[in-house]
């Protein structure tokens, strides 16, 4: 009998075998799932530990030596006081003021901790656990999350100074990720005082100033070794927010952190109770605002001499190192670089405010569109530029145009000693008592040059002396048309001397090497190097500004003074050359009671006028200084013929003031090949008894000439021509094409200024 089928039973069978393939699905699927999410843990996990492991473990992310090299820090500027001794000078900077300070020189190791105050304050406020922790402080961090809720920060100093290298700052678990794992290696790779030391000298402390020596001057004028505990803690109270914790705009708000530090340093042992209660007592004294920045200037500007180091600094990274423009002007502005600078600050100051307030010629300062400057270079007798000046009235900016040392004008009769006169007397072709027509030359179809006086000469005969005295054209333009030569002239001035803007096809002739009328001309500075050589005994020495430039360290050296030195004229020559231009009269330039110094002391110099009263020019020196002095409009106009040379006078104000407590007896070199000879005013020879009139000379002993054979019958007529003709004969020694040995000297007629022009 067959088995009947329930089919209720069927009904549960066919259900529970669907729940078993339900259940063996889900849970076939929840393996899977387990094991996707299982594989995917252990090869990121895995990841994530190997990356850990390589990043920690591995080579240090973040170099710190090299941080601290690259990193834009403020170049300081030093000059020499009256000891001696280095001083700081001027600081460049961009946005950043920053100047890197090693832990080491940031104060006295302290007794409970030995670290400077400064560290402690800092370890104490940002970073209790510094010392203990391995660069991320993990019971903070949990505290943080669990407690905290995350309304307090959890980074700690090794951790903030990635972000201040990095500048990476953006609130992102990917930056914490990376921040942890770079701070764990950064612990392993270098030592917790130069992270320490990073720290303090990256933090910001507002007010444009990185690192706390920056800050330590900017809020208390002082090192950061010299803070009590008290300032301590009050500059580490800036950096958590450098605006609403600024000291000098929201002085509670630094007070009330102020006092939490203090606390934190009291009860972790950094400080006594006893220091607490003197700090908390302390009343500190913070440093206003700067006039400058109170009339809200946008920087302090720098003086002309600052301005010249930058630009030769900038100029000589370029030479050395192959540098762009802006790869060099970085390197000064942002490179920590420390430069010792040549600048004598006290001849530097007295130039500064003879130049801004325009003393002995304020009168004289022409329209606003085309003012009336002047400009002035001095300088020892080696190259050092000890001060430089490159306008009158208010300096208008940083590397605002250096008249003195960007500037090239026509040098009008200053030309004469360094291109006609020096080199003539230097190739035994003239001397002090040579004697030359006062007569104008035929050239280029016309009669040339005219002299001060507006003549061409009044066809008398005198010497080499009075011409330079009187600044006459005409004996110059003879002696180099017929005497030297123009390009000979031209080649002395390019081989000997350093002036930049010398013209090969322009200048080599006759206008240009006679009276000054060159293409381009000379600057100040280029003027002041080239008349040294009359007060140092004949060699040329090229400027420079600074003695050295050295990485932040000062141990490593950038760039050091590199000069041009070579013999201009022989000792002789250079002593001929000082006597003659001792003989220019300068007593007309003195105003006021400003001869009292200067007035003492052994001088020479010769001033310059070029065609049109467009420039003037002073260029002379004492046995202490040369120093050159330009004046005229920014864009040439005529200054007028009515006025005493301005540039004199200005020289004369600025050497006074800078001569002050000098020794007056000091003299300029000798020379055992120049010697003092009388010679007949008449003949120009040596002098005789049979001589009238005789005066001293100063010969080369190369080129003494002979004596006077004169028989003085007459100076003029049949008698003097005859004279003239023995002497030519007989006489002795080489007559000069255009001189006449024997013609009677004859005195010129003082004019209102001893000077010359250009055609």
């Amino acid at each position: 009998m067959a088995k009947k089928t329930n089919p209720g039973n069927m009904r549960k069978k066919k259900k529970r075998s669907a729940f078993g393939k339900a259940v063996r699905g889900l849970t076939t699927a929840l393996l899977a799932v387990f094991l996707v999410i299982f594989l995917t843990s252990f090869f990121v996990g895995g990841y994530f530990f190997v990356n850990v492991m390589r990043v920690v473990g591995g080579d240090p992310v973040i170099d710190l030596d090299e941080a601290k090299q690259s990193r834009a820090q403020t170049t300081v500027i030093y000059a020499n006081d009256k000891n001696g001794q280095p001083v700081e000078y001027a600081r460049l900077h961009g946005e950043q003021n920053r100047m890197w300070l090693d832990l080491e020189n940031m104060g006295e190791p302290r007794e409970a901790t030995g670290m400077p105050l400064i560290a402690d304050a800092y370890v104490a406020l940002e970073d209790k656990r510094f010392w203990d922790h391995k660069g991320v402080d993990w019971t903070r961090f949990v505290a943080v999350i669990t407690t905290y809720e995350f309304t307090q920060g959890a980074s700690t100093i090794t951790q903030q100074l990635i972000k201040n290298v990095t500048q990476e700052k953006d609130v992102t678990a990917v930056r914490k990720y990376r921040e942890i794992l770079t701070a764990l290696n950064m612990e392993r790779n270098y030592a917790k005082t130069t992270i320490l030391e990073g720290y303090l000298n990256e933090l910001y402390l507002g007010r444009g100033c990185y690192g706390v020596k920056t800050g330590a001057e900017r809020y208390f004028g002082k090192e950061v070794s010299e803070l009590n505990i008290a300032e301590c803690a009050a500059l580490a109270s800036i950096t958590k927010a450098p605006s609403f914790y600024d000291p000098i705009k929201n002085l509670d708000n630094n007070r009330e952190r102020m006092e939490y530090c203090l606390k934190e340093m009291r009860d972790q042992g950094k400080i006594t109770r006893e220091e607490y209660e003197e700090a908390l007592a302390y009343p500190i004294e913070f440093q206003a605002e700067p006039a400058a920045a109170q009339q809200s200037q946008p920087e302090q500007v720098n003086n002309y001499y600052v301005d010249f180091i930058i630009d030769t600094v900038i100029s000589d990274l370029k030479r050395q190192y192959d540098m762009s423009e802006s790869e060099a002007w970085r390197k000064v502005y942002y490179g920590g670089l420390k430069i010792f600078a040549a600048v004598d600050m006290d001849i530097q100051k007295s130039m500064e405010d003879v130049f801004s307030k325009r003393t002995t010629f304020s009168e004289l300062k022409g329209s606003a569109k085309n003012p009336i400057h002047a400009a002035m270079a001095v300088m020892d007798y080696e190259g050092r530029v000890v001060g430089i000046v490159g306008g009158a009235g208010q300096k208008p900016g940083n590397r605002s145009l250096n008249r003195a040392a960007q500037s090239w004008r026509q040098p009008g009769s200053t030309i004469k000693p360094l291109a006609v006169y020096g080199p003539a007397i230097e190739k035994d072709l003239i001397h002090w008592s040579t004697l030359t027509e006062n007569s104008a030359i035929a050239y280029n179809g016309d009669m040339w040059p005219h002299n001060v006086d507006g003549t061409l000469g009044n066809g008398a005969y005198v010497t080499v002396q009075t011409a330079i005295e009187k600044s006459i054209n005409t004996v110059s333009a003879r002696t180099v048309y017929y005497t030297l030569k123009a390009r000979a002239a031209f080649d002395f001035l390019k081989e000997h001397f350093g002036f930049a803007k010398l013209d090969d096809k322009r200048d080599p002739i006759l206008e240009p090497m006679s009276v000054g009328s060159m293409t381009y001309g000379f600057s100040a500075l280029e003027e002041c190097a080239a008349y040294a050589v009359f007060g140092n005994g004949g060699t040329y020495y090229s400027p420079y500004c600074y003695f050295r430039v050295t990485d932040n360290t000062g141990n490593t050296v950038i760039l050091e003074k590199k000069q041009t030195v070579k013999r201009a004229f022989s000792e002789d020559t250079a002593k001929v050359m000082n006597e003659l231009l001792r003989t220019v009269p300068l007593d007309n330039y003195y105003s006021g009671n400003n001869a009292k110094n200067i007035g003492k002391f052994l001088k020479f110099g010769k001033t310059g006028t070029t065609s049109k009263n467009m420039d003037r020019w002073f260029s002379g020196g004492t046995p202490y200084y040369v120093g050159s002095v330009w004046f005229g409009y920014d864009t040439p106009s005529d200054l007028g013929d009515n006025m005493t040379n301005p540039s004199a006078r200005i020289w004369m104000e600025v050497f006074n003031r800078i001569h002050g407590g000098l020794d007056s007896s000091k003299k300029f070199p000798a020379s055992s090949k120049a010697v003092a000879k009388s010679y007949c005013t008449q003949t120009g020879k040596l002098a005789t008894d049979n001589c009238p009139n005789t005066a001293t000379g100063w010969y080369r002993t190369s080129n003494i000439p002979g004596e006077c054979t004169s028989s003085h019958i007459a100076d003029n007529g049949l008698g003097g021509a005859i004279n003239n003709w023995i002497d030519r004969f007989l006489g002795g020694g080489a007559t000069p094409r255009g001189t006449v040995p024997g013609r009677t000297a004859t005195t010129v007629p003082d004019v209102t200024e001893p000077e010359g022009e250009e055609p």
